[in-house]
């Protein structure tokens, strides 16, 4: 398995999942329309389909790891997006779900 193929796969499913969620959310909490609506639910679409391009075979394993990426990817999005400052907890936070990460994509396993 390509960790560096993996690694990108995961940065782009938070990418979409992360910008549709805020797409759909600007959509309607923010009240930009059906557009931003309509473009955050196709992002979401996509997002789903980039998980299947892991090289790891197993659904469970795939999602349960994306769950670190997606934690972490949203106090960024955060950040970048809408100015948001992160408090140590938060990044403590982060980073003891990407090494949940870590452990669960990339840890050697036998057999």
């Amino acid at each position: 398995m390509s960790v560096a193929r993996s690694v990108l796969l995961f940065a782009l499913a938070a990418l979409l999942e992360i910008g549709g969620a805020w797409l759909v959310w600007q959509g309607v909490r923010e009240h930009r329309g059906w557009t931003w609506i309509g473009a955050g639910v196709i992002a979401l679409g996509a997002y789903g389909f980039v998980a299947t391009f892991q090289p790891d075979a197993n659904f469970g394993r795939v999602l349960a790891a994306y769950g670190g990426v997606f934690v972490a990817g949203s106090l960024t999005w955060g950040m970048v997006v809408d100015g948001f400052r992160p408090d140590r907890w938060d990044v403590a936070g982060a980073l003891v779900c990407l090494a949940g990460v870590a452990l669960i994509m990339y840890a050697p396993r036998g057999g």
